[in-house]
């Protein structure tokens, strides 16, 4: 299941501290003995009793401990198809700890070559070849056991039902045919997926999946390059506007096209400095879906810097193909053009609304600006939470990624949350209902100058939020 694991049990030989023979120098010369090497001379002394008893004692509490292990394992190899995959990885990560810790203990043992006998607990299998569908692995025997569409196993394994997986395999199978024409669809995408849900390491992959680790590595890079590329109008910021506006609307939030906001994904090394992330721009509708994601940006810029240099921005400013639909008549006369809800680390602009922010602790905030913030952090906390959700549901981005493996990062992030939308469509369940809002971090204060014509665009909703609350 996880590396190839060594049990050891021994009987300790109750001559193993000492030489086995006679010979003088030293009182009680034949019998059993240790070496004193504190005069530089060679002399030896009888065990005493209580050395004995401690060889005894250690010698039981190894074989039990090897036994137990032992027994685990073979437990495990029995049951890996009904036991959660989180609870087979959690056992291969013990049983391999408990397993170098044995050898460990055994190698500090003076005299080791005096142990009497050596009991080597099976290890597992190794990955067979690769063939058109191993028969004897995790996966195989996990289709034939999970057959039916409602198996809640899909979701364990997965973190989508079957029928999800299903036509996901439909959409994207004869890309992964082209790429891995050596490895069944379903086993490249399962593969895949299994790690994306798990976090699990290419090894553990490969195991499950009849698979060497670097195919498992192949096919999760090929994987996360089809989603990319056969799943990316699911970003549906430009296609599917007015949905969009829509669902804002039940919120109380007329002309809205979505809630931009940033998040962070840990990366281990010195490029980044100590608790370095690549950050994430994405944008979301009032369900939780991403419209617009962008990622693979250091930590160390500016959430506004981040902005000015994305695409949305060249969308809305440069092109002006983003954000140009009509504007929204207010009850009072007053008009608001497409507009989206940002944070107070973002600029104020006619299209990009930030909240009201207390100029000093001695001011305080209107009823109206109050009512705008409310509703304005409500809106941001559908950032946070759509970015919850990808990371619970796909465990391998909630983990810190090394250095080396940084410029795929962005892809697998990508890949994320276009699954998620997928999932969405599907109407699977999301993950953990309760999910609160995910640990971004605060981003400094826009401390520049605000725009003119923002300012009057959030003055006149501000305004409409309090008359919608007295109503």
């Amino acid at each position: 299941m996880s590396e190839p694991i060594v049990y050891a049990s021994s009987r300790l030989d109750p001559d193993m501290y000492g030489g086995g023979g006679g010979g003088g120098g030293g009182r009680g010369g034949g019998g059993n003995g240790v070496i004193n090497i504190s005069s530089g001379k060679r002399k030896t002394r009888e065990a005493q009793p209580e050395e004995c008893r401690s060889r005894n004692q250690l010698a039981q509490l190894l074989s039990a401990l090897s036994s137990t292990t032992s027994s685990v394992y073979s437990f495990l190899l029995q049951n890996d198809v009904v036991l959660l995959p989180s609870q087979t990885l959690t056992l291969e990560s013990q049983i391999s700890s408990v397993s170098l810790s044995l050898s460990a203990l055994l190698s500090f043992l003076p005299n080791p070559k005096s142990l009497q006998s050596i009991s080597v607990a099976p290890p597992p299998p190794p990955p067979p070849p690769i063939p058109p569908r191993p028969s004897h692995c995790w996966f195989h025997r996990f289709l034939s056991d999970a057959s039916s569409d409602y198996d809640s196993r899909w979701v364990d394994a997965f973190h989508m039902s079957k029928p999800s997986f299903t036509l996901l395999l439909r959409l994207l199978s004869p890309s992964l045919q082209a790429s891995v024409p050596t490895l069944p669809p379903n086993y490249t995408l399962a593969a895949a997926l299994f790690r994306l849900a798990h976090g699990a390491s290419y090894k553990s992959v490969g195991r499950r999946f009849g698979l060497e680790p670097a195919v498992a590595c192949r096919a999760f890079y090929v994987v996360c390059k089809v989603v990319n590329d056969k799943l990316g109008h699911m970003f549906e910021f430009r296609s599917d506007i007015g949905r969009i506006v829509v669902g804002f609307g039940w919120i109380s939030l007329p002309n809205c096209c979505g809630v931009l906001g940033y998040g962070r994904f840990g990366v281990d090394g010195e490029l980044l400095g100590k608790d370095g992330a690549l950050m994430v721009q994405a944008l979301v509708d009032s369900e939780g879906r991403f419209l617009d994601v962008s990622a693979g940006w250091s930590s160390k810029l500016k959430p506004d810097t981040i902005l000015h240099q994305s695409a949305l921005f060249c969308g809305v400013e440069e092109s002006r193909e983003l954000l140009n639909g009509p504007s929204f008549k207010l009850s009072d006369g007053n008009s608001i053009p497409q507009y989206l809800l940002g944070d107070s680390c973002l600029p104020l602009l006619p299209w990009l609304l930030t909240p009201y922010v207390r100029s000093s602790e001695e001011d305080s905030l209107s009823s109206s600006e109050q009512a705008f913030n409310f509703v304005h952090g409500r809106g941001m906390g559908l950032v946070s939470t759509a970015l919850c959700r990808v990371r619970e549901r796909w465990q391998l981005l909630a983990k810190r990624w090394k250095e080396e493996c940084i410029e795929f990062f962005p892809f697998v992030i990508v890949t994320g949350c276009l699954l998620h939308n997928f999932l969405i469509k599907c109407s699977d369940p999301l993950p953990y209902e309760n999910a609160g809002s995910s640990e971004e971090g605060e981003f400094p204060i826009y401390q520049g100058e605000m725009n003119e014509s923002g300012q009057r665009t959030r003055d006149a909703l501000a305004s409409h939020l309090t008359r919608v609350s007295l109503r």
